[in-house]
């Protein structure tokens, strides 16, 4: 069939919090898919707002502030502007983005980025960072209450003094799950996308009381993960990763479905 889209009559389940789903459904209806949102995870602030605001009220001491997540960009922001403060208190404090999209968020809030790792996830940025120089230096790392402690730790390995505080945490949403079997035992997915291991993590839990059943009906279910670390996380839970793409974003995620699924045409 001529000008046929690539994921035209696949069905992808996504998995990411409800206001962040917009731009992957966008990418993928555009791509022809027809998407269900499943969100798995939930943003809410984190159980206290104590150790941020000791560190945002100090910021003259870090030399870094580094910022995993455009999650953690708005709720640093977000909680600067309810005390009051100004991102122009951050312009003698360099910035580093852990991806294009972190860094978009930050631009977006006038607050200049002075380095985004070549690649986007931990251990490239302490390589990064590493050739700026970390011995002495202060460095905040503002991220989810729950993540990889690779980052602080190999900061810390290269002589950097690091703190470390949430800017805020995901929780897994209330769902019903029966429906969501009934589309696998109906055959009716054809894909689920994970962007980050919290995603699988709750994912699998939301299930954990009919995990035979869920495996049984995600078999022949392409899983496609947003990158390594979320890769990984699925393969120790039981799942068969089938794709992930060789930059870690959306825009290239759903480029690897369409060609992971053009190709099997």
């Amino acid at each position: 069939m001529e000008n046929r889209k690539p994921l035209e009559g696949k069905t992808i389940v996504i998995t990411r919090a409800r206001h962040q789903a917009p731009e992957f459904t966008y990418h993928l209806t555009n791509l022809g898919a027809r998407v269900v949102e499943f969100p798995t995870i939930e943003i809410v602030p984190p159980d206290s707002w104590g150790p941020l605001d000791e560190a945002t009220d100090h910021l003259h001491d870090y030399d870094w502030i580094i910022f995993t997540s455009a999650n953690g960009v708005r709720s640093f922001v977000n909680r600067f502007r309810v005390r009051g403060k100004s991102s122009r208190e951050l312009k003698d404090i360099r910035i580093c983005a852990i991806g294009p999209r972190t860094a978009r968020e930050l631009e977006q809030e006038g607050i200049e980025v002075h380095l985004i790792p070549s690649e986007y996830r931990a251990e490239s940025v302490v390589e990064n960072l590493a050739r700026e120089g970390l011995m002495g230096k202060r460095v905040l790392l503002a991220r989810a209450k729950t993540a990889r402690e690779v980052l602080p730790r190999e900061l810390r390995n290269r002589g950097a003094r690091v703190d470390v505080v949430a800017t805020y945490q995901t929780v897994q949403p209330r769902w019903e799950t029966s429906q969501f079997l009934s589309l696998l035992e109906e055959r009716r997915v054809d894909a689920i996308a994970f962007t980050s291991s919290s995603t699988v993590q709750n994912f699998m839990e939301m299930f954990c009381s009919k995990r035979d059943e869920l495996l049984k009906g995600l078999e022949g279910v392409v899983i496609a993960a947003i990158g390594p670390v979320t890769e990984r996380r699925a393969v120790e839970l039981g799942l068969t990763v089938h794709l992930s793409p060789s930059e870690y974003t959306i825009p290239a995620l759903s480029t690897a479905m369409a060609e992971y699924f053009g190709s099997r045409r």
